[in-house]
C-alpha cells in the first residue's frame, strides 16, 4: 500500500510562479545555473544552487553554500511574491511538451515506504551527492524539490485527476524552454489518500539521490515532519523516457573502431545518428557516425539485457577498461533532450573522444528491473519533460515558525 499525504505548501504567488520556478538542481552545471538565474533574483536556483550567489572559487560543498541556501529560502518565504498555505492539500501537476502531456499527483510520500520497498529504486546512488542533498535539506529544514515517481495506472486515481483538471488552476505558465506547467489543487485530499491505498508499489523515475537524502535526514535526526517528502506521482502510461547518451575519452580511436569491427557488429560511416530499435547504438568518431548492433548479453540479470548494460559488456569493459560507469573519469553523460548535435560538439571539443547515441530504455524495462530488485547501470533513463522546482515546498521541523508569515 502506498501512502500519500497532504501538506501546507510554501509557494510562489500566482503571478510570480513563472519567475520563481526553475529547472531541477541536477540537470544543469553551475555555470548554466548562473546564466539562467542572471537578472532574476526570484529564481529558485538561488535556493537549490546557492553557490551561484558566491564567488566562483567557492566549492559547491563549502559550508557557506548550505548557509546561503538556507538564507535564500528564508528571504523567499518572507518576500511578497511567496505565499504560505494554511491548509494541507494535494495537487495535480500537468506537464505539456509539444504533443506530449502527462498529469500526476503532487503530495507527500513516506520515507518508510521508500526504505521498506513500497517505493522501488532502479539505480544506485553516489554517496557524495546524497551527502550534499542531505546537507541542503538539513540546513533549510525543507524539502525544496519533489522527486518523480510512477505507478501502474489506476482507474480511481485517473478519475480524480480528470475531475480536478476541470477546475481553475493554481498555476499555469509556459517556461522559457517551451514546456507548459499547470497545477491544480484537489478539493478533497482524502479521496486521493484512499485511491492511493490501492497503489503498490511506486517506482522512482527521477530523484534517487533526493529519496535517499530524505531518508537520511529522517533517520539521522528524527525531526518532526521529515518522515514525509514531496513527490509527483504519474501513471506509467503517461510518461516518456528519452535516451541517456555517453561521451567517452579513449586512447586510440582507430583501434577502438577496429576492435568493435572485429566483433562483426560495426557498420562504418553512416548518416544515422539515432538508433532505430533496441539493441542498436550509433557511435560518433573521427567526424563520422557508425552503427553498432549490440550482441545479446551473456549475463543472467534482467538489467543486463538493457542496451546501456550491453554497451558496457561488449565495448566499454573489454576495449576501454571502463568497469564502473558511475565513477570512471573518462565517461560523461548527456541527456537525450540535448540532441545528437550536442554529442558531435562535445566530441569535437574533447581530445580523443567518441560518443554513443543510445536507444531509450522503456518503462516496462524499468518496472521489470525494479520489481526484480536489480539496479540499472547509472544514467539509464532520462525522463522528459522535467518537473520545475520551487512551485510547492515542504517545510518541516522548526523552520516553518521561524521563517514563514
Amino acid at each position: 500500500m502506498a501512502k500519500i499525504k497532504a501538506f501546507s505548501a510554501l509557494r510562489p504567488t500566482h503571478d510570480s510562479a513563472k519567475q520563481v520556478a526553475s529547472v531541477p538542481y541536477d540537470v544543469i552545471s553551475i555555470p548554466e545555473a548562473r546564466e539562467l538565474a542572471r537578472g532574476n533574483p526570484q529564481s529558485f536556483l538561488h535556493i537549490i544552487r546557492p553557490e551561484i550567489d558566491l564567488p566562483s572559487a567557492v566549492s559547491e560543498y563549502d559550508d557557506a553554500v548550505y548557509a546561503k541556501g538556507a538564507e535564500n529560502l528564508k528571504q523567499f518565504a518572507a518576500a511578497p511574491y511567496s505565499h504560505q498555505e494554511t491548509q494541507p492539500a494535494i495537487y495535480a501537476y500537468q506537464l505539456r511538451m509539444g504533443d506530449h502531456h502527462q498529469v500526476g499527483v503532487y503530495g507527500l510520500v513516506s520515507v518508510d515506504d521508500y526504505k521498506v520497498g513500497h517505493i522501488l529504486k532502479h539505480e544506485n546512488v553516489r554517496p557524495p551527492k546524497v551527502a550534499d542533498r542531505t546537507r541542503h535539506i538539513q540546513e533549510q529544514s525543507a524539502h525544496s524539490e519533489p522527486v518523480m515517481l510512477v505507478f501502474r495506472d489506476s482507474d480511481a486515481v485517473t478519475k480524480l485527476i480528470n475531475e480536478c483538471t476541470l477546475t481553475d488552476p493554481l498555476f499555469d505558465f509556459t517556461a522559457e524552454d517551451g514546456i507548459q506547467h499547470t497545477i491544480w489543487k484537489f478539493a478533497n485530499s482524502e479521496q486521493l489518500v484512499d485511491a492511493f491505498s490501492q497503489v503498490d508499489p511506486m517506482y522512482i523515475a527521477d530523484g534517487h539521490h533526493r529519496c535517499e537524502a530524505a531518508w537520511k535526514v529522517w533517520n539521522d535526526g528524527n525531526i518532526p515532519g521529515s518522515d514525509y517528502f514531496p513527490a509527483v506521482c504519474f501513471p506509467v502510461s503517461s510518461t516518456q523516457i528519452l535516451p541517456y547518451n555517453r561521451v567517452v575519452r579513449v586512447g586510440d580511436i582507430e583501434k577502438l573502431i577496429q576492435d568493435i569491427e572485429s566483433l562483426g557488429i560495426l557498420h562504418r560511416v553512416t548518416n544515422q545518428a539515432t538508433p532505430q530499435a533496441q539493441g542498436e547504438v550509433c557511435m560518433f568518431a573521427q567526424g563520422q557516425w557508425h552503427t553498432i548492433a549490440l550482441p545479446e548479453s551473456e549475463r543472467q540479470g534482467i538489467a543486463d539485457q538493457l542496451d546501456v548494460a550491453r554497451l558496457g559488456e561488449f565495448i566499454l569493459e573489454p576495449f576501454l577498461r571502463i568497469t564502473d560507469q558511475r565513477t570512471d573519469p573518462n565517461i560523461t553523460f548527456v541527456g537525450g533532450i540535448r540532441g545528437t548535435h550536442e554529442l558531435e560538439e562535445r566530441v569535437k571539443s574533447t581530445s580523443n573522444a567518441v560518443a554513443f547515441s543510445m536507444y531509450p530504455t522503456s518503462m516496462n524495462q524499468l518496472i521489470d528491473v525494479s520489481d526484480a530488485h536489480e539496479l540499472m547501470p547509472p544514467k539509464s533513463t532520462w525522463f522528459e519533460p522535467k518537473l520545475r522546482s520551487g512551485l510547492l515546498i515542504h517545510l518541516f521541523g522548526n523552520h516553518e515558525s521561524s521563517c514563514c508569515r
